[in-house]
């Protein structure tokens, strides 16, 4: 797909398998210390794979829920259209509820619904053809749009910044280049230098297993660092912008990012510097009035206690709050970058712009 080298050598980390029978994603949950890919066949393996974090990142989550819908488009025995379109929404329907926030979820079940809904003149064999043309489409419009999204983006900043980065939005959450990570390579492959800080993304940290694996990986110069460290590097003037992904972007520009992204986004205004947001427009919900609208995932309190220590820190009457997403106001926002160009404050007419005024 249009010559743009995948980051991982055995391929994009989501992908059909050979034969179209499943779908392939490199297990996000085990990184960084073993990398394993699965094959998800059933509708229960897709929905686990997404609701456990094994697939995540909004686009790389986009792109595999179509394939799944594909795959299991292809092992439906229905050859009766009425049937066969029950049971593709039901699917859709089901892998939709695995998680509520990151809109390329709905929108890419979306289209594939759309494909067997437009198509119902055509047989049941030809509709399911059709279907696997639009997942590749998806797949292939990310990797373009990560493309753009990467030249845009390293417009922003200059041989020897300093970038600091929360949570991930790279080859692993997207496709190839990546959204927020997408101008540190590509620059990298063009002789730039920048000094990368990557929060570390509690809970799940995704900053420590995945943005910090993906930067090494790239040749890039990278430092990890606690949550809580970013006002430190930020005031010592190793910060020159901050980039970061997001899972649904409301028409006003308000954005939903991993949990912890506004509270850099405040220190960012507070020291003078550039706040910028990556993301394809896929990612944007005119149908979102503002942040308030968004529906925030709420995870399970062992997240915070128990994963990745070998006892509790916490006894276990102590209760937790896990929202898996917080929400940036677009007044935070220097800027939203999109595979169609920058986008500047207020959000609401140069978002609509993108869309003819949408």
């Amino acid at each position: 797909m249009n010559g743009i080298q995948p980051i991982f050598a055995e391929g994009d980390s989501v992908r059909l398998s050979v034969d179209e029978s499943a779908v392939v994603i490199l297990d996000q949950s085990l990184l960084p210390n073993k990398s394993e890919y699965l094959n998800l066949r059933s509708a229960g393996e897709m929905f686990a794979a997404i609701e456990g974090l094994k697939v995540r990142g909004a686009p790389a989550i986009g792109i595999c829920a179509a394939y799944c819908l594909y795959v299991l488009a292809k092992a439906c025995r229905e050859s009766d259209y009425a049937h066969f379109l029950s049971e593709v929404k039901r699917h859709s329907q089901y892998l939709n509820s695995s998680r509520p926030t990151a809109v390329n979820l709905s929108w890419a079940l979306s289209l594939m619904e759309k494909v067997a809904m437009d198509n119902r003149d055509k047989p049941v064999a030809e509709i399911i053809e059709l279907m696997g043309a639009q997942a590749s489409a998806i797949h292939a419009g990310d990797i373009a749009s990560c493309r753009s999204i990467s030249e845009y983006g390293l417009s922003l900043v200059k041989n020897g910044d300093g970038v600091l980065t929360h949570c991930n939005a790279g080859a692993l959450a997207t496709s190839r280049y990546g959204t927020a990570l997408g101008p540190l390579i590509l620059g990298k492959e063009r002789g730039l230098g920048f000094k990368v800080f990557a929060c570390e993304t509690r809970p799940l940290l995704q900053g420590a297993r995945l943005t910090s694996y993906e930067l090494h990986r790239a040749g890039i110069d990278v430092t990890l660092i606690c949550d809580n460290m970013a006002s430190a590097v930020m005031k010592k003037g190793w910060v020159q912008a901050c980039f970061v992904g997001a899972d649904r972007i409301a028409a006003n520009g308000d954005t939903a990012n991993k949990i912890g992204t506004s509270a850099v986004a405040i220190l960012a205004k507070y020291y003078g510097i550039p706040f910028y947001v990556l993301a394809p427009t896929s990612t944007i919900d005119f149908q979102c009035a503002g942040g308030d609208d968004i529906v925030i995932e709420l995870r399970d309190p062992a997240e915070i206690k128990e994963k990745f220590f070998a006892e509790p820190v916490a006894l276990k009457e102590i209760p937790c709050y896990n929202p898996a997403f917080d929400v940036t106001d677009a007044a935070l926002i220097s800027g939203i970058v999109t595979e169609k160009g920058l986008c500047r404050p207020p959000y609401k007419e140069s978002l609509g712009r993108l869309f003819g005024g949408a």
